[in-house]
């Protein structure tokens, strides 16, 4: 097994930290509440007893007996749960406009190393990821990089003078202006091994951006599923999902935000296995510290954002800006549209993922924006179970990843720990005791800006 150290690069802060697992080392967590992932009640005095990295047994302590040697910790009172699983985020990005440059690997490592102490050690980048990226997910993927473990889309896929509207060159995102093209972007990023294939094809509402031809995104997503590759879009508005459910698209990447989604809608999702992340607090973003500006006295905001950004958002000039934006009632009635739908969308069984955009922009706060995603599934109806399974096993299934996002026999012991029961209170999830990546003790604090 290869070991993960914590290098200059990455967490500085980490020089408590135990680096390395010992060979054939055990761990038993004993008595605390057990969340699993699978999405049922939680186990009151369970026992999880991880190997090397790997949860060996999990479930009631009165079955599970106790290896030989094992070092035993006691965590009555507390509940351990499967680490967040992100579907939707992006790497890079967060600090563009205040550090200069993005989309260099220190400011990513520091991300990553953010959605840890929130208790996320899984999280997918969906486009706009350089040359780098693939470099960085080998060595998270075989332990020699410390962070959130991460899977990704790419460059993506957008339009020429239209989505994204984000300044970056060919070496981040394709803009493939026929369908050959299109299947030509598809092809190279398949040689460079990734994930998923990202499509932008909308107007960016407000923006009145060119939107994707049909031609262009029909042949992207034909080239991506004959490359056995699956194929995620970025979208608003319900008839641009329809139109992508039926060319085959695997997963909307957002939630439909410009009306309540209809019987024909339901029907396409249903008979085509569609998945829908619904990023829920991407509208809410753009008003939420705003409105409520004591939010940025809480200290999970104060620890997670860039001091720049934090002192843009307490200026009374950048808050009357976003008050006075004529887009503020679209956000309103597009979070309002997005809770009804995923709620819908849920009772009936349907594919849930969980995911955030978060690092899309810095109103998206990487970990801080993936607890705020729980407690709107909440506000939309969902129980905290329900809502914790769609974050945990929800958005492993998602992902196809069969080695984590459950604490059970076989799987990774990634996995946090907080005082309280966040299967009753969502709010428990912000009193993190601990976070383990393979089974290994994470810090909780960040890497200074």
């Amino acid at each position: 097994m290869k070991h993960r150290s914590w290098t200059a690069l990455s967490f500085l802060v980490a020089v408590s930290f135990s680096t390395a697992i010992l060979a054939d080392s055990i761990t038993v967590l004993d008595g605390a509440r057990l969340f699993d992932g699978s999405g049922k009640p939680a186990i009151e005095n369970s026992r999880v007893v991880i190997r090397d990295g790997w949860v060996q047994a999990a479930g009631a302590s009165v079955d599970i007996a106790i290896p030989d040697g094992a070092t035993i910790i006691s965590y009555q009172g507390k509940t351990i749960l499967p680490g967040l699983i992100s579907d939707h985020t992006h790497l890079g990005q967060y600090d563009a406009t205040i550090n200069g440059t993005p989309f260099n690997e220190t400011t990513i490592s520091r991300q990553l190393q953010q959605y840890v102490g929130f208790g996320v050690t899984t999280v997918v980048s969906m486009g706009v990821n350089g040359a780098g990226f693939y470099a960085l997910r080998e060595r998270l993927h075989n332990q020699v990089a410390i962070g959130a473990d991460i899977y990704g889309a790419d460059k993506g896929l957008g339009v020429p003078l239209g989505a994204p509207p984000v300044k970056v060159d060919s070496t981040q995102l394709d803009r493939p202006a026929t369908p050959e093209e299109a299947r030509t972007a598809v092809r190279a990023a398949a040689s460079r091994g990734t994930d998923l294939i990202k499509l932008w094809l909308d107007d960016f509402q407000a923006a009145h951006l060119v939107k994707m031809e049909p031609a262009i995104y029909k042949a992207a997503i034909d080239e991506a599923h004959r490359l056995g590759l699956r194929v995620v879009a970025h979208i608003y508005y319900q008839q641009d999902a329809k139109d992508l459910i039926r060319a085959g698209v695997d997963i909307l990447g957002h939630g439909v935000r410009d009306t309540l989604v209809d019987d024909e809608f339901v029907e396409l999702m249903r008979t085509h296995g569609t998945w829908y992340i619904p990023t829920l607090g991407v509208d809410e973003a753009s008003f939420r510290f705003a409105e409520q500006p004591h939010l940025l006295m809480s200290a999970s905001v104060r620890k997670s954002l860039n001091p720049k950004l934090l002192a843009q958002f307490e200026d009374p000039k950048w808050r009357k800006s976003q008050l006075s934006n004529p887009g503020l009632s679209r956000w309103h009635r597009g979070l309002e549209n997005n809770l009804k739908n995923t709620k819908k969308l849920f009772d009936l069984g349907l594919a849930v993922g969980f995911g955030t955009d978060s690092g899309a922009m810095p109103l998206r706060i990487p970990g801080y924006a993936e607890h705020r995603e729980l407690q709107l599934l909440i506000r939309a109806g969902l129980s905290p179970i329900q809502a914790l399974g769609l974050a945990t096993g929800k958005a492993a299934d998602l992902m196809m990843l069969t080695d984590r996002g459950r604490i059970e026999a076989g799987r990774r012991a990634d996995l946090m720990v907080v005082n309280g029961d966040p299967t009753s209170d969502i709010d428990a999830l912000e009193r993190i005791v601990e976070v383990r990546v393979l089974g290994e003790i994470a810090p909780l604090t960040f890497t200074p800006y």
